[in-house]
C-alpha cells in the first residue's frame, strides 16, 4: 500500500477550493489533464470527476515534488499535499473559465500512484476523435468531464426516483431477466439451457407479466429500475440492453398513474436540474396529437400545427386538382402544413425543393407546395395550373393563409401523410429556429386506438392484449375494431416518449373478448402466458402501470446526442462492444455441452 494513501488523506476534490481556503493545507488526487513547464516551475491541471485544481511545483516549495515533477506526463495517476495560495500573489491572473480559477496550490510533496502510455486520444470535451476509437477505450472516454458530468447526473436520477417511490409507499421487487419464450412483440435474445437440454429461455424484453403477477400477489404498489433486452436493429437512441423504471398499482385509474407519475417527475428534475415543474401537465388525445403535429409524440415547443383538408376539398371533388382527387377516391386524407411569411421568407425556392428529397425518407414520392400571393393566388406551384378558386379560397380560409405563406401538403394513407408532414414539421422547427433551448413541455397523450392492422390486414394489439379497452368501447370488441379506444397513456417530454404504460384487464369475460378480436382463441394465448392466465382465476385486483426508459431520461436530462452518450458501456448500432470484442465466438466443447449446433449462414 501507498505510504502516501496512509500518511495522507484526501481533503478536497479538484473542483471545491476557493479564495476562502487560501493559506490552507490540503491533499489532492487525481490525473494530470495537463502539463507546462515555465521557467523551473511546473505548471499541471490536476483533474478528478468533481473539475480541475491548477498545482504549482517549484524548487523554493519542495524541492523533491519539483524534481519528480520534471517527470509527469498526462494521464499519470498523483496525489499531491500542499497549500493553497491566490493567483495573482504568485504573479499569475486568474482563470475566470475555471471554478478554481483564482486559486492554486503550491505543491510540497508529490506522490506519482500509477504512469500512463500517450492516451490515444485527448481526455478532453472538444475533441473530433472517432466514436469506435473512443468506444474501442471507452474507459478512456468516460474520464472527460462531459460524460462524468452525465453519469453524475444518471446516478442523481436513479437516487432521486427510490427516494420518492419508497416515500409513496411503492415496494422495490425484483423480477427475472431469464424467462419463457414468448412469441410476438419484440425479438427477443435466447439463451440455451445445459441441465435442460433442446430448450431456451429468453432475456426478458419488459417485466411486464411478473409485474402484474405481483399484482395479483397484493403488493399493491410496485417498482423497480431493471434491465430490458431486445434483439433489434439499432438507431442513436436506441440499445439491446436497456434500462426502465417499471411501476404497476392496484385499485387506481389513470388518474391515479398521472398524478403519481407527474410527483416523480417533478421530484426528479426538483433534485437532479433543481427546476419547478408545473404540478399538472397538459393532456391530449392520440387523435387530436395526430391531427395537429402527425405525431403521437408532438413537441410542443413551437408551432406549425398541420391542418386536415379531407373534408374541405371532399364537397369540391379535390378543388380540381387530380391528384387530390385520387386521393379521396382512394379514401386518403389530404393534409397541409402552413408556414407563416416571416419565417417563410428565409426558404428559397432551392430551399424548398430540397425538402422533397428531405420527406422521400418517409416515403414520400413528392411534396407538393404553394406560396401565396397578395391577392391569395399560388405561386412557385404546379398545383396553381388546375385548381379552381372556390377551393384555392376554401384552403387558404381553412390555412389561415395569408401573403408570402407557405403551404406544404401532402395526401394518402393516414399513416404516410401523418409520418411526412410531422417529419417536416419537426425538420423545419430546428432549421428555422423556432424551437426554445431551456423548456420542458410534458405532455400525456391518452385514447390510443386498442388495435392496428399489420401489412396482411390482420388485426393486432396496439400496445398489448392485456391492455384494458374503455369500457363503453367493450361493445365494438370484434365487430368494429377500429373504433375500440384503449386505457394507454404515453407521456411526451420535448418530442420525445418518455413513458408508456395502460389500466389492465382483470376481468376474464373482457379478456376473452379481445382475444377473439384478435382471432385468438383463449388456448392460443394460453400456450404463450398460460401461467398469467391461471392467476387471474384468483381474485385480481383492477391495476395498472407505467414504464419510463430511464436511458432516455437520461440522456435529455443531459441534453445528450445519443443514449450511448447515458451508458457507460453501450454498444455500436451493430450491436457490437468494441472495447471488449463482444460477441465472439465459442469453444466446440461449450457447445457441445449446451447441445447446440452452429448453422453456417
Amino acid at each position: 500500500m501507498s505510504e502516501f494513501l496512509v500518511d495522507k488523506k484526501r481533503t478536497h476534490s479538484c473542483n471545491a477550493l476557493r479564495t476562502s481556503d487560501v493559506g490552507k493545507s490540503v491533499v489532492l488526487m487525481g490525473w494530470v489533464a495537463h502539463r507546462r513547464d515555465h521557467g523551473g516551475r511546473v505548471f499541471i491541471d490536476l483533474r478528478d470527476r468533481e473539475g480541475l485544481t491548477q498545482v504549482v511545483f517549484g524548487p523554493e516549495i519542495g524541492k523533491e515534488a519539483h524534481e519528480l515533477a520534471s517527470e509527469l506526463r498526462s494521464e499519470y495517476c498523483i496525489g499531491i499535499a500542499g497549500k493553497v495560495v491566490t493567483r495573482v500573489s504568485s504573479g499569475g491572473q486568474p482563470n475566470p473559465k475555471l471554478a478554481t480559477g483564482e486559486v492554486e496550490v503550491n505543491a510540497e510533496e508529490l506522490h506519482i500512484f500509477s504512469r500512463s502510455e500517450t492516451p490515444p486520444f485527448l481526455i478532453e470535451d472538444e475533441i473530433d476523435t472517432r466514436e469506435e476509437i473512443r468506444l474501442k477505450h471507452r474507459y478512456l472516454d468516460l474520464r472527460r468531464p462531459a460524460l462524468q458530468r452525465n453519469f453524475l447526473v444518471r446516478s442523481k436520477l436513479y437516487r432521486a426516483a427510490r427516494d420518492y417511490f419508497h416515500g409513496e409507499g411503492f415496494t422495490e421487487l425484483e423480477t427475472p431477466f431469464m424467462v419463457k419464450y414468448t412469441p410476438g412483440g419484440a425479438r427477443n435474445f435466447l439463451v440455451p439451457s445445459r441441465l435442460n437440454p433442446g430448450n431456451f429461455y429468453a432475456l426478458a424484453e419488459s417485466p411486464q407479466i411478473f409485474k402484474q403477477l405481483f399484482m395479483v400477489a397484493g403488493f399493491e404498489r410496485y417498482f423497480q429500475i431493471v434491465r430490458c433486452f431486445r434483439d433489434e436493429d439499432l438507431r442513436l437512441d436506441r440499445q439491446p440492453e436497456f434500462t426502465q423504471v417499471d411501476v404497476e398499482m392496484s385499485f387506481i385509474t389513470e388518474e391515479d398513474i398521472f398524478t403519481t407519475m407527474e410527483g416523480l417527475i417533478r421530484r426528479i428534475w426538483k433534485d437532479v436540474q433543481d427546476v419547478d415543474l408545473p404540478r399538472s401537465f397538459q393532456r391530449m388525445s392520440y387523435h387530436e396529437a395526430m391531427l395537429k403535429y402527425g405525431s403521437d409524440k408532438p413537441d410542443l415547443r413551437f408551432g406549425l400545427e398541420l391542418a386536415d383538408l379531407t373534408d374541405v376539398l371532399r364537397p369540391l371533388d379535390g378543388g380540381g386538382v387530380p391528384l387530390f382527387k385520387t386521393a379521396l377516391e382512394q379514401k386518403g386524407i389530404i393534409k397541409a402544413l402552413r408556414i407563416p411569411a416571416k419565417e417563410a421568407a428565409s426558404l428559397s425556392r432551392t430551399e424548398a425543393d430540397k425538402l422533397e428529397e428531405f420527406v422521400k425518407g418517409f416515403g414520400a414520392r413528392g411534396l407538393a407546395r404553394a406560396r401565396v400571393g397578395e391577392n391569395g393566388d399560388w405561386t412557385q406551384s404546379p398545383l396553381s395550373k388546375t385548381v379552381t378558386p372556390e377551393a384555392r379560397a376554401a384552403v387558404n380560409a381553412a390555412l389561415g393563409a395569408g401573403p408570402g405563406d407557405l403551404l406544404f401538403f401532402q395526401f394518402g394513407s393516414f399513416k404516410l401523410v401523418n409520418a411526412v408532414l410531422g417529419g417536416l414539421r419537426l425538420h423545419l422547427g430546428h432549421k428555422l429556429g423556432l424551437i426554445p433551448e431551456g423548456q420542458w413541455r410534458f405532455l400525456w397523450v391518452t385514447d390510443f386506438p386498442m388495435f392496428e392492422q399489420n401489412e396482411s390486414g390482420q388485426w393486432v394489439a396496439a400496445h398489448h392484449p392485456f391492455t384494458s379497452p374503455k369500457p363503453e368501447h367493450v361493445q365494438h370488441l370484434g365487430a368494429e375494431n377500429g373504433r375500440v379506444e384503449a386505457r394507454a397513456y404515453d407521456l411526451v417530454l420535448n418530442g420525445n416518449e418518455i413513458a408508456g404504460g395502460s389500466i389492465r384487464i382483470h376481468q376474464r369475460e373482457v379478456q376473452a373478448k379481445v382475444f377473439a378480436a384478435l382471432g385468438l382463441s383463449e388456448d392460443d394465448f394460453r400456450a404463450k402466458f398460460g401461467f398469467l392466465l391461471d392467476a387471474f382465476k384468483y381474485g385480481p385486483p383492477p391495476h395498472g402501470g407505467i414504464a419510463f426508459g430511464l436511458d432516455r431520461l437520461a440522456m435529455l436530462l443531459c441534453n445528450a446526442g445519443s443514449l450511448r452518450d447515458v451508458i457507460a458501456f453501450p454498444k455500436t448500432q451493430k450491436g457490437t462492444d468494441l472495447m471488449t470484442d463482444a460477441p465472439t465466438g465459442v469453444a466446440p466443447e461449450q457447445l457441445d455441452e449446451l447441445g447446440v449446433q452452429l448453422k453456417k449462414v
